[in-house]
């Protein structure tokens, strides 16, 4: 009988430790793991080769600038891909609505509209960004990188920067 009641405890605090730590991980913040060079050599640098579990990056995500979109220029931020909304991707934000920007090719400027913004990664060559999808919503954002807590060698702060090139007023 002692044995049933103990396995009552135990299941009542991992329900209890699960159901604080699904909330924490939905509300506040989470931990992704990055993959691909898009971002390096903010993430992902290339002497991290070869790729894997324990030499890619992984970075605490922030989630309580999406109560009010509190975003700006240079945040790296981790949104659904507009094309596949089960797909994750990290950028960072290089215009905000009513920017304007210069698409890359092209003569044409863009105003960026209201409710949406301009992600690009920090490696352009190996970067499936807004100059492929155009702007994305605000909504589909799911948090702003601020820190890289894995490998141990590369904890750090992720610094905003503003990229050059590309914003034209």
């Amino acid at each position: 009988m002692r044995g049933a009641s103990f396995l009552w405890k135990f299941c009542k605090s991992s329900f209890t430790f699960g159901l604080i730590g699904l909330t924490i991980s939905d509300r506040f913040a989470s931990v992704v793991h990055i993959r691909g060079l898009s971002m390096s050599p903010t993430l992902n640098p290339p002497n991290n080769a070869p790729l894997g579990l324990l030499t890619d990056d992984h970075v605490l995500v922030e989630k309580r600038c999406l109560t009010d979109y509190k975003f700006s220029h240079g945040d790296v931020v981790v949104f659904c891909s507009p094309n596949s909304y089960t797909e994750k991707n990290i950028k960072r934000i290089t215009a905000m609505p009513g920017d304007w920007i210069n698409v890359p090719l092209s003569y044409d400027a863009v105003k960026i509209p209201e409710g949406h913004c301009w992600v690009e990664g920090d490696n352009p060559s190996d970067s499936m960004d807004s100059r492929s999808f155009g702007p994305i919503p605000l909504g589909l954002i799911r948090g702003r990188v601020t820190h890289i807590i894995w490998p141990p060698q590369r904890v750090r702060k992720i610094e905003r920067k503003f990229p050059q090139g590309g914003l034209t007023f």
